[in-house]
């Protein structure tokens, strides 16, 4: 059989590649070898950042939610098993949001959580 060249799947590749590396700067969005060097590392920052986002989320619900129990006199490390004790099954994304936008309702949990702590 003769030899086939892959040369239209070979440049469908590489301008793919430099279409993803597009905004890049110098050399790293004109030179194949460059962009692909630079397409890969940026896909590994995407997805450390994807979990690194959720990390940071969990973070932000934690701290809104101890400055929601300040006002209570009541400490998150407390809050958190008494709430499990009191069979609460509110996330703390949930809670975090009823302390923001909705305290009325966040001072009720709370009440309901009350006896529960140690």
């Amino acid at each position: 059989m003769p030899r086939v060249k892959g040369g239209f799947r070979t440049r469908r590749q590489h301008k793919k590649v430099i279409g993803l590396a597009k905004g890049y700067r110098m050399s790293r969005h004109l030179i194949f070898t460059r962009a692909n060097q630079a397409v890969l590392r940026a896909g590994e920052h995407a997805f450390a950042g994807r979990a690194k986002r959720r990390r940071d989320l969990r973070q932000l619900w934690i701290v809104r939610l101890n400055a929601g129990l300040d006002k209570f006199g009541i400490k998150y490390s407390r809050f958190i098993p008494a709430l499990k004790r009191a069979n609460v099954e509110l996330n703390r994304k949930m809670l975090s949001e009823l302390a923001v936008k909705d305290f009325g309702a966040f001072e009720k949990v709370v009440e309901l959580v009350k006896p529960h702590l140690k």
